[in-house]
């Protein structure tokens, strides 16, 4: 039984068959990232997703940006609009201290007393700087409000500072009453022209009528403060100056225009609320008393008493400023309610904006990453099966010895009903179709490596009657011509069969031929020269003493052939082909050094390319033969064979493992046949005892020499057990020993008659007798044949040869020099 794989050897084998498929999927061209289809699938989800997703940021970033403008100018406006609280505030101190600082000049142009006119102002100069500082301090949030605004507000800051210095200088500088009460016109214009300054927007008018309102009615309020001076101070001085009148007349119808305009834009509301205040007994008494400073025809206006009118005009003054208090009131309440209405709108755009956009980001992402994840997943099984399934398949099935395999075909791994699950479907259809048509070829190359196991084994069994054929003539045979055109002839049988099993070898059957004992590396090798043609040239430099185990001598005996061979074939007729043996630490090596013409780096890589991995049996097969038959040997045997270019031709190394070698047998009681052949055919000490030489000397006839083969050499004694040819374990001595061999059928075995009455053949039935050793112990006794009768058959024979290829044939072609000398082709 031949010997399979070493493991360590198979692991290697499985290691570089996993390191070549493990490799990287390479593009043909070099990607460019200008170019759109150049793009990782990733990259081209990323910017369908990102551009739509850029485009309405872009659009809600618009759209959010006016939504928060707009707040923020609400937000400002409903600012600027509280802040007319302490406008307002700041007004009517300033008013108070205007009307009263009128009515103390007045005093002070009279009498001269300052200190007194100063000491009645103090108070109201107090609270007109708190209410002041109460704006400052209103103000200073409003820092970053806009220009216009801002700008105002320092006039009127500027405008107060000018009432501050005037107090200063009251006492000190003479001053006409027009400029003194002049700077508090100004100031208070100012104030009132900062109170109107908030604007909402074309957008809101609904808010600019709501400051209309209070600005109005603060114009209105001031005009008739202004009336409150003037009559004041008249009565303070007890006599009107000469434009007073028309200077009253004037403030009065200002006063009603602009409270006409108050109530037109005013509420109805609003309108009662004024209403209401102007029947209140206090405002109606101080109506009476400046009804009575009416011009009355041709009379002048009549001059009031100051301390009831300044009591009845205040307590009406306090009147218009709680409305306009109520009046401010509802426009910042206003205003404070649309600038939080606009805010939360805004908030709630940019929320729903914000959800929105996450919401699409999510999908797009859940979307994206389930296509990024068919497409990788297709990917990978795609490299997979590329790199690693079918590759691994395509070897199993390549190397397949028995009955084809099973090669089940992984599902999609994309399971969608996409187009990705159907470009998976139909990769894996393809998959499947490749493997099924690697299937049929494995069942067809099965189909014909059971053919070529067929003829081969018919051809053997051919080939061994030719030899016992050849052992009966050479044996009664006295002629030394004749004797050794038998032993070419023997010898061309020899190299048949060794052809016979090279087509064993390669169709991944076993050897035929078993021995179940030790054998000496010497004789291996000499086994294996005797296989050659040119054996004369066989040099056995140096051999250690070393044993190869039985199961493995047939297939070493083989392969040593076929190196042999090869390096004689292509060297010089005139040179020699030395053979070394030796053993290591880790087995032995056995070197075959021609002198031949060599080979070239690229071939010499090529083949031991090929010596390393055994590839499958093809066409170039049968150009090459004998490198593919040693290839597969040497990795059945675990042997590493490798080629290197020597000094003068070629080297083959073979490194036999450990496992091969054994320890050597016990000596045999009787000397082998093959020693006494052997004996005969010996011409000289440095010759090679092998079939087809001519021995030396008269041979007589009763003592013909044996052509020696590759089993004499190896031959033992005839003990049961023992032997070279053998089919089913006994060997040919053990056959040849007499009882219980089988003797070929006395009539042809049929396996019963066709439809036409013929009988029917049993294949191989009468292959019986070929069974036993090609060259028995004893010849068999027979008559000699008559020469002229052998003539006439030989000439018979030559006849029917030569018409038989006269005739068309119908056998399978051969490639032209299939056939070679020697019926093989090489590798060099």
């Amino acid at each position: 039984m031949g010997t399979g794989p070493d493991p360590a050897n198979a692991a290697a084998v499985s290691n570089h068959r996993r390191r070549r498929f493990d490799v990287r999927v390479v593009p043909h061209r070099r990607r460019s990232p200008l170019r759109l289809q150049d793009w990782r699938m990733r990259t081209k989800l990323a910017t369908v997703l990102v551009i739509p997703s850029l485009a309405f940021l872009v659009v809600a970033g618009v759209q959010t940006q006016a939504l928060v403008g707009r707040a923020s100018t609400l937000g400002d406006f409903a600012a600027q609009v509280a802040v007319g609280r302490e406008i307002t505030a700041l007004v009517h101190r300033i008013q108070q201290e205007r009307d009263r600082t009128a009515g103390e000049l007045a005093v002070l142009r009279a009498s001269g007393d300052t200190e007194a006119a100063l000491a009645a102002l103090r108070s109201y100069h107090d609270a007109t700087d708190e209410s002041s500082r109460a704006l400052a301090r209103a103000a200073e949030p409003l820092a970053d409000a806009d220009a216009a605004w801002r700008a105002t507000y320092s006039v009127a800051a500027q405008a107060y500072q000018q009432i501050v210095y005037i107090r200063t200088v009251i006492s000190t500088v003479v001053l006409n009453s027009e400029t003194i009460l002049g700077t508090y016109h100004r100031a208070v214009d100012s104030l009132l022209n900062l109170l109107a300054e908030p604007s909402p927007g074309p957008e809101r008018p609904e808010l600019s009528d709501a400051v209309l309102r209070y600005v109005q009615f603060a114009r209105a309020k001031e005009l008739s403060s202004r009336i409150r001076g003037e009559l004041y101070a008249a009565a303070r001085a007890g006599r009107y100056e000469g434009d007073d009148p028309a200077q009253l007349a004037d403030l009065r119808a200002r006063q009603l225009t602009t409270l006409g305009a108050f109530r037109v834009a005013a509420t109805n509301a609003q309108v009662r609320g004024y209403d209401a205040i102007s029947l209140a007994p206090a405002f109606l008494a101080a109506t009476r008393l400046e009804e009575r400073t009416l011009p009355q025809g041709s009379a002048g206006p009549q001059v009031l008493p100051a301390p009831q009118w300044w009591a009845a005009s205040e307590e009406r003054h306090e009147l218009l400023r709680g409305f306009e208090t109520q009046v401010h009131a509802a426009s910042v309440a206003q205003a404070e309610d649309a600038s939080d209405t606009q805010l939360r709108r805004t908030l709630l755009v940019v929320g729903v904006i914000l959800v929105v956009l996450l919401v699409a980001l999510l999908i797009s992402v859940l979307v994206g990453r389930s296509m990024a994840r068919s497409m990788r997943l297709l990917r990978s099984q795609a490299l997979r099966i590329a790199q690693i399934e079918l590759p691994e398949a395509l070897d199993r099935l390549r190397t397949v010895t028995g009955g084809v395999p099973t090669i089940d075909v992984a599902p999609a791994v994309v399971r969608s009903l996409d187009e990705v699950g159907e470009l998976a479907e139909a990769f894996v259809a393809v998959h499947r179709s490749a493997v099924s048509v690697a299937v049929e070829q494995a069942t067809m190359r099965r189909n014909v490596n059971a053919m070529f196991v067929n003829l081969a084994r018919r051809s053997q069994v051919l080939v061994e009657r030719q030899l016992e054929l050849l052992d009966d003539l050479e044996r009664e045979e006295g002629d030394p011509d004749q004797l050794e055109n038998l032993f070419k002839l023997d010898h061309l049988a020899a190299r048949m069969r060794r052809n016979d099993e090279s087509l064993l070898v390669l169709a991944g059957s076993e050897s035929t031929r078993r021995w179940n004992r030790p054998v000496g590396l010497g004789a291996v090798l000499l086994a294996a020269s005797a296989e050659i043609e040119q054996y004369q040239r066989i040099r056995h430099e140096s051999v250690a003493d070393l044993h190869i185990v039985g199961h493995a001598v047939g297939e070493l005996v083989h392969l040593l052939a076929e190196l042999l061979e090869n390096a004689t074939a292509f060297s010089r007729p005139d040179t020699t082909v030395s053979v070394t043996a030796q053993g290591d630490g880790a087995g032995a090596v056995v070197d075959i050094v021609d002198q031949g013409i060599g080979m070239s780096p690229a071939a010499l890589a090529a083949a031991n390319g090929v010596l390393a991995e055994p590839p499958a049996a093809d066409v170039a097969t049968v150009e090459r033969m004998g490198l593919f038959v040693v290839s597969h040997l040497a990795a059945r045997l675990g042997v590493q064979v490798r080629l290197h270019g020597g000094p003068g031709g070629l080297v083959a190394r073979l490194r036999l493992p450990d496992t091969m070698l054994a320890p050597a047998p016990p000596p045999e009681r009787d000397a082998p046949v093959a020693a006494r052949r052997l004996t005969t055919v010996t011409a000289a000490p440095a010759e090679l005892p092998v079939a087809g030489r001519r021995p030396g000397g008269t041979v007589p006839r009763q003592e013909h020499p044996v052509p020696v083969r590759a089993e004499d050499v190896l031959a033992p004694a005839p003990t049961p057990g023992g032997g070279w040819w053998s089919r089913e374990g006994p060997g040919p001595s053990a056959l040849s020993a007499g009882a219980g061999a089988p003797a070929p059928p006395a009539v042809p075995v049929t396996g019963g008659t066709s439809e036409r009455g013929l009988p029917l053949r049993v294949p191989m039935a009468q292959l019986s007798a070929v069974t036993q050793p090609a060259r028995p112990d004893q010849p068999p006794m027979r008559h000699e044949p008559d020469p002229e009768a052998v003539g006439g058959m030989l000439s018979r024979l030559y006849s029917g040869v030569r018409r038989a290829e006269a005739e068309e044939t119908t056998e399978i072609p051969m490639p032209p020099g299939a056939w070679a000398k020697g019926d093989e082709r090489s590798w060099r």
